[in-house]
């Protein structure tokens, strides 16, 4: 073999390790981005799975389909291109446009408190809800998917806005943001709404293996069992897929009550965490300074669990600012925004 061509194979190899790096450093960034997207991606998820409730089981998925298109559709056709133009055009209005953000995360969190706390005193929160006229199931149907898309679009520029905050910081190449805004959108996608697949049809799965006599033979209620006296297996599975499914039946609403309540955490701790870098950005960094060093003191005190309690009270003090900042903000959008917003 030539000289020539055995370079030539040496460089061959050294690109594909630079690429193999590349892809594996720009999977660990957007990893990390979407990590910072988790208080949105809980959000998203525990507000999802109402717009299926009144529909019949088998439309269920097919419009949970529908909704994850839409989704796809607002962050990789409307976001995405918006999101790089910015920030070629206007990096400087990262920071503020996330805090914009950041305040409609608080907002969001702060009145989901104040309605648990006064309920009926409004029924604001998240859009989406249909006007009471004469429709059609299929009318009906494509109203409830049309508001969930337009209440993803919200949630969705949360993401993105969040996820290029973190790229723009690790990264100036227009093609590696592009590329990670991309794999951050489809992977949050296709992971909330799976999820939200499967929270919607547990209760559904739970109600089957609850009735199924006969757990072997129909392979969990996969098959059609064949006629006869169940068998030695169907009996000694029966007990545990039964009470697995009456489990799934009578825990599914607690579990939906518990997500909702931790997105409305993750919502003012998000939000409260952006308000506060926020500041820091814009030279005003006492808050964040108060924060960090309150959670110092604390880790020292339980030495044995010192970087859990440290983020434990970090998260706190941020959803403290983050329900602060929101009380502000319900009476501001209910008596002056929206008015003026209506004409």
């Amino acid at each position: 073999m030539s000289t020539g061509l055995i370079a030539l194979l040496d460089d061959v190899v050294g690109l594909a390790k630079v690429a193999a790096a590349s892809l594996d450093d720009t999977a660990t960034q957007a990893a990390r981005a979407g990590a910072k997207a988790a208080g949105v991606v809980v959000d998203d998820a525990a507000v999802t799975p109402r717009y299926v409730v009144g529909f019949s089981p088998a439309r269920e998925l097919p419009i949970i389909g529908r909704i994850a298109l839409g989704s796809l559709r607002n962050k990789l056709i409307l976001l995405l291109p918006a999101a790089l133009v910015l920030s070629l055009v206007a990096p400087w209005a990262i920071t503020p446009l996330l805090m914009l953000g950041g305040a409609f995360l608080c907002y969001e969190g702060a009145e989901k408190v104040y309605e648990a706390l006064r309920p009926h005193a409004g029924q604001h929160g998240h859009g989406g809800e249909i006007e009471g006229t004469v429709q059609s199931a299929s009318q009906f149907e494509d109203a409830k998917v049309r508001g969930a898309i337009q209440t993803d679009l919200i949630l969705s520029a949360e993401i993105m806005a969040i996820t290029l905050s973190t790229v723009a910081e690790e990264t100036s190449s227009f093609w590696a943001q592009a590329v990670i805004l991309g794999m951050v959108g489809t992977g949050i996608t296709v992971g909330v709404y799976g999820v939200v697949a499967i929270i919607v049809k547990a209760d559904d799965v739970g109600l089957s293996l609850a009735q199924n006599g006969r757990p072997a033979t129909s392979l969990l209620g996969l098959r059609k069992p064949g006629a006869g006296t169940p068998g030695g297996v169907d009996r000694a599975l029966r007990p545990v897929t039964q009470a697995i499914g009456r489990g799934l039946v009578h825990g599914m609403p607690v579990f939906l009550k518990l997500l909702a309540l931790v997105g409305t955490a993750a919502m003012l701790w998000v939000g409260g965490g952006i308000l506060v870098h926020g500041l820091e950005v814009f030279g005003l960094p006492a808050v964040g300074h108060a924060i960090h060093e309150v959670a110092v003191k604390a880790a020292h005190a339980v030495p044995a669990a010192q970087p859990a309690v440290e983020w434990l009270v970090s998260a706190a003090g941020s959803g403290i600012v983050g329900l602060a900042a929101g009380a502000v903000l319900i009476p501001l959008v209910h008596k002056l925004a929206v008015p003026c917003w209506r004409g």
